[in-house]
């Protein structure tokens, strides 16, 4: 891709996850495995705020096998099994030993749909393709073998093409299936592109 700008440590290492979950809308997450490029412009996001966040893996310092890598670098992936299905990539933000971490939940597919569509094994484009964190992986060809990658590496990378969404087209609502999180479930921490027909979740 052409006119793009591989999003740099600086841009991962904020303090405030709620403001770079908005500000990843609109930038363009990249895979290359195996000499095929799949990509998608963002249009979901979820900000989980680590030991102090009810919603999230590391909530009370939480650290386990498979939370360690959110208590590491900033701009690293941090890719989980949900259900035993869905494999989720996150975005890992801040600095070390403060585990905050960002979901991708819905992504518009822009180059590679071919290889998305026989990934998924879906018989043509529609919006369900890359709606929802587990089709985003899918599609993308992530899974949990990837959680600990350097986000500044070519295989898994998130780029600025200059493309900007505007705050009037940004929806802030609760985050999806948290319910579990008393009152942070009712955080306004999930933020999507208004009326773009890949968002998840009820309209």
């Amino acid at each position: 891709m052409q006119g793009i700008k591989k999003l740099g440590y600086s841009f991962y290492a904020g303090k405030n996850v709620v403001k770079i979950a908005k500000d990843l809308l609109g930038k363009i997450l990249i895979t290359h495995f195996d000499g095929v490029e799949t990509s998608g412009r963002i249009v979901e996001t979820e900000a989980y705020e680590g030991v102090t966040d009810r919603a999230s893996h590391a909530f009370g310092g939480r650290r386990t096998n498979r939370t360690e890598i959110m208590f590491g670098d900033a701009g690293t992936a941090y890719v989980y099994l949900c259900y035993g299905i869905h494999h989720l990539f996150n975005v890992v933000t801040n600095k070390k030993d403060v585990p905050h971490a960002i979901l991708i939940r819905a992504v518009e597919p822009l180059n590679g749909i071919d290889e998305m569509l026989k990934r998924t094994k879906k018989k043509k484009l529609d919006f369900t393709l890359t709606k929802g964190p587990g089709n985003v992986s899918k599609a993308l060809g992530i899974s949990t073998d990837h959680t600990g990658s350097d986000l500044q590496s070519n295989e898994i990378f998130i780029a600025d093409d200059g493309f900007k969404v505007s705050k009037k087209n940004i929806l802030s609502t609760p985050r999806i299936g948290v319910d579990y999180a008393g009152e942070d479930a009712k955080l306004l921490y999930r933020f999507a592109v208004k009326n773009n027909a890949f968002v998840s979740g009820k309209k």
